[in-house]
């Protein structure tokens, strides 16, 4: 797993390099944990348990990401294709115009829960990239590697984008005017996903730019869909006589179906998703916490807004038992209706752009992730993951995306396998996230009692439960049968097949986990220790999992710090335990 036996000595003057330990580093102790607090060049300094990655002084990836990025970093994400398409998801499911715009409320209300979690866990951690992997190490800090290797196994395994390539291929093969053959389709979908990465992988800067394009696209196709909207339901168009049709006795239909109405809980959830994505570069950001608390919730506001009034819109221009009837986007009956057909080839374009704007924005967003999973030293050739050369981009994240991605599109078969593939990843994810938000009150707790200076954001106690309960019901509820069965799902087999086998994947990650940092060095007569090592000259630096023999355990724990950086020479770790360095 990418770890030597005792190379401490090839790796001192490494991880003693300049600009890796600043002059304000300190400890507070709480038992056996170790708060180390660490500065970075965005202007932060913060407290982090010793076992988490050290902090990088200097961005290597530079600090390119201003408020304008950040917004439409998130809202490439939250717009793929799910506005076009959802709302009409969400009515068939809640069965009244009225309650699917009561859901699109509530699923605001989740999102903003969740944001002020987010918020405080970068309140904490400033100084480091990868959001969720860094938020997981630190709530859950022992046992020593645990969450770190069991979220490394599920998103580097489960790291793909194969549903959104295929997607953006299915809208070009639209503007052709062509039903392609499975091999068509998957060709152009990995033609779109090569270069989106080819986008991304060659300058940074330019990457954010080209997102920072797509996302204003985006924006002005949203505009233009909510104010032909209200102008609709002004009465403008004579081809519409009656937009406030649907909105007379707007509950009339509501289901009473409890499937029903948690899948439309479960859509509501997955359209808003996206609003953290530029919390994975806090690193990268000059003064992440006023920037991001300001600007994340700017960009979730905006998607709000446009969201609710896309669909009164739709709601406007279509009656409700065609939606009902319709499989088509509900983007296009709307344009459909309201322009006419020739509109529904421009339909097409736009949302091929915003496809490959939301590629861009996840590429971006994950491939931190990834190399911050790297930084943890839990991936094998650590320094390939971490290394931001030649491009000054995460070349190795990147790399590896592509090859998963490619993989799970040329591999699976259309239909139900690729279906079981492309919802492998959710309910890890929902798990995840759940431990996430049981991981802040964690965090909280063990502040309070080593009387660590406070953040600079605390979000309300009940948005923090909120979101705990939110990803409970999400983890729940997929557990109810199919109104068809259970055989009735999206795939023709058992429907919760997906759920077991990522279970069963978490399983195999803790049995994983007990070989490598238990079983294997009980046998091997060494113990693990982490050390800091510089990758690169410009900044890059990460955690290195070494197997140290157990008659040189006491003499590496006596010449290195809590972080794993090699003591000035002279210098040794003494037991005493107090709220001062060694």
């Amino acid at each position: 797993m990418g770890f030597s036996f005792n190379q401490k000595s090839q790796a001192t003057s490494q991880a003693t390099s300049p600009g890796e330990v600043s002059e304000s580093d300190s400890i507070i102790r709480d038992g056996e944990l170790a708060f180390v607090r660490q500065t970075a060049g965005n202007g932060t300094s913060g407290y982090q348990e010793a076992v988490g990655a050290p902090v990088e002084t200097r961005s290597p990836l530079g600090y390119n990401v201003n408020w304008i990025t950040i917004i439409f970093l998130n809202l490439n994400h939250m717009v793929g294709t799910g506005i076009f398409s959802t709302p009409a998801t969400i009515l068939k499911l809640t069965g009244s115009i009225g309650l699917a715009l009561v859901y699109w409320v509530i699923g605001f209300i989740l999102a903003v829960a969740g944001l002020a979690v987010h918020m405080e866990f970068t309140s904490y951690f400033p100084n480091r990239s990868g959001s969720e992997v860094v938020w997981l190490e630190q709530g859950y800090p022992r046992p020593k590697h645990f969450f770190p290797v069991a979220f490394a196994v599920q998103s580097v395994l489960l790291s793909f984008s194969s549903s959104n390539a295929i997607v953006l291929s299915n809208y070009l093969w639209r503007i052709v005017g062509r039903a392609p053959d499975a091999w068509e389709l998957k060709g152009v979908a990995i033609a779109a996903y090569t270069l989106a990465v080819i986008t991304v992988l060659v300058h940074n800067r330019y990457s954010l730019w080209a997102i920072n394009v797509f996302g204003a696209l985006k924006l002005l196709l949203l505009l233009f869909i909510a104010i032909s909207g209200l102008v609709i339901l002004g009465g403008n168009f004579g081809s519409i006589p009656d937009p406030s049709l649907n909105f007379r006795n707007g509950f009339e239909g509501t289901t009473s179906s409890g499937y029903n109405l948690s899948q439309a809980m479960v859509n509501i959830s997955f359209a808003f998703s996206g609003w953290q994505n530029a919390f994975s570069m806090a690193n990268e950001i000059k003064n992440p916490i006023p920037t991001l608390k300001k600007n994340a919730s700017a960009s979730l506001l905006i998607v709000f807004v446009l969201y609710f009034l896309c669909n009164i819109a739709y709601f406007a221009a279509v009656p409700k038992d065609i939606f009902l009837e319709s499989s088509e986007l509900a983007a296009a009956v709307f344009f459909r209706t309201a322009f006419g057909k020739s509109a529904e080839s421009a339909l097409n374009f736009c949302v091929l752009l915003s496809s490959f704007g939301n590629l861009l924005a996840v590429l971006v967003s994950q491939s931190r992730q990834i190399r911050e999973i790297a930084r943890q030293g839990v991936l094998p050739w650590t320094e390939f993951w971490v290394s931001t050369k030649p491009f000054g981009t995460p070349v190795g994240p990147y790399l590896l995306k592509w090859a998963f991605t490619f993989l799970m599109i040329v591999a699976p078969p259309a239909g139900d396998a690729f279906q079981f593939v492309v919802s492998l990843k959710t309910y890890p994810d929902a798990i995840f996230f759940a431990a996430m938000g049981v991981g802040l009150l964690l965090i909280r707790r063990r502040r309070s009692r080593s009387n660590t200076p406070p953040s600079d954001f605390r979000a309300w106690h009940a948005l923090v439960i909120l979101y705990i309960l939110s990803q409970i019901y999400l983890l729940v509820m997929p557990w109810i049968p199919p109104v068809g069965g259970i055989y009735g799902g999206t795939v023709s087999f058992l429907w919760c097949t997906y759920m077991i086998v990522g279970i069963a994947i978490l399983g195999v990650c803790g049995l994983y986990y007990y070989v490598w940092m238990k079983l294997l060095p009980r046998w091997g007569g060494y113990k693990i220790r982490s050390q800091v090592i510089s990758v690169d000259d410009n900044g890059a630096n990460t955690h290195r999992l070494l197997k140290v023999p157990n008659d040189e355990v006491a003499e590496w724990d006596a010449t290195h710090d809590d972080l794993g950086r090699d003591l000035p020479a002279g210098q040794r770790v003494t037991t005493e335990i107090s709220n001062i360095s060694k």
